[in-house]
């Protein structure tokens, strides 16, 4: 008689034994989803530390390098090259002989050109006791005179190119090109030798109007060159023109290299960084840590484990590095690798140790 209401009991209560069972899985699949979550949130970063250093400013062009001088050196007489003394390479100074003509000529010129006025000044000599004398006339003697004027000139003509048989530097260099061999024979004015003077060597830059009031004689200059990848040289300043050219718009630099030691050679291509302003002791960040928006230029901040949006004022970049003129001491932890998934609050995994 009492087993029916007890099963009816069971039954009523069945349904909620299994809705209560279903609540509990429900909320473990949202814990452990919250879980899920809070494990993406954390997005792994890369972080560093402000350093402080100096930092310039500078205005950079390219140019050619060119030599302080140039020299072509050219035959004044023509002949039979006989001897070489230098060679491409060799350093020269001015007046410094460097090949020779076969003189022969020119000297049994000059022989006979010495001679023959040797014979007028004797004659020269002995009229002008006749002409004290009144002997002879005034005419005749200033006759003799003249010829032997006349004759001196020969002379000094003959002497003068039998020396430019002798082939020599017109300015201190170095040889950059020889022309010819001994054996060839050559015609006045034949280019026989080029001679630059490498000390120092120049680069010419032309240089946009709105750049005229950064830029003065003696600010220091450091010059790179394709040739030479691994090395920098020291240059300076030399002159600036103080005119712009209406055409194009620029004006004329001069660099001058400083320090060379025959590393550098004119023609080479050199790219020119001229220090326009210092800051010392600047607060530096890798330019890969700063965020550039539509707005405002941010660096992400590690502050209790997540990342907040600093705004930041920036100043000169250099190397790689930015100055931070506004927004950060220099002595936060922050994001230089993994900012593109960051948002202000983000939580994040720092997965190298924290360096400069």
């Amino acid at each position: 008689m009492h087993f029916q209401p007890l099963y009816r009991r069971v039954l009523f209560l069945l349904p909620l034994i299994v809705l209560g069972a279903c609540d509990m899985q429900a909320k473990d699949d949202d814990d452990q989803e919250a879980a899920d979550e809070e494990e993406v949130a954390a997005i792994p970063v890369e972080v560093g530390h402000p350093t402080r250093g100096d930092i310039f400013a500078v205005y950079s062009a390219t140019a050619a390098l060119e030599a302080d001088g140039e020299a072509e050196v050219v035959a004044k007489v023509g002949g039979e090259i006989i001897e070489l003394l230098v060679e491409e390479g060799d350093i020269v100074k001015s007046g410094q002989i460097l090949a020779r003509l076969d003189g022969d000529r020119l000297r049994l010129e000059t022989r006979q050109a010495r001679a023959n006025l040797s014979k007028l000044e004797q004659e020269y000599k002995r009229n002008t006791d006749l002409r004290e004398r009144g002997l002879i006339s005034a005419d005749a003697f200033e006759n003799i005179r003249y010829e032997m004027d006349s004759l001196r000139a020969a002379y000094n003509m003959a002497r003068l190119e039998l020396s430019y048989t002798e082939i020599k530097a017109p300015i201190d260099g170095v040889v950059a090109d020889r022309y010819v061999k001994i054996g060839n024979t050559i015609s006045a004015e034949e280019p026989v030798f080029h001679v630059s003077d490498m000390d120092p060597l120049l680069g010419y830059l032309h240089v946009p109007e709105r750049e005229f009031r950064k830029l003065r004689p003696g600010q220091p200059v450091r010059i790179s060159v394709d040739a030479i990848p691994d090395e920098s040289f020291s240059g300076i300043v030399a002159r600036i023109s103080p005119t712009v050219s209406a055409e194009t718009g620029t004006f004329k630099v001069t660099v001058e290299v400083a320090e060379n030691e025959g590393h550098l050679k004119p023609g080479m291509f050199g790219r020119f960084n001229i220090i326009i302003d210092k800051h010392e002791q600047a607060i530096l960040v890798r330019s890969s840590a700063i965020v550039v928006g539509d707005v405002e230029t941010v660096v992400y901040v590690i502050e209790d484990g997540v990342a907040r949006r600093r705004p930041i004022t920036t100043g000169y970049t250099s190397g790689g590095n930015i100055e931070i003129l506004e927004g950060l001491t220099g002595d936060e932890e922050i994001v230089v690798v993994g900012q593109s998934g960051l948002k202000d609050g983000t939580r994040i995994s720092i997965i190298n140790p924290a360096t400069g």
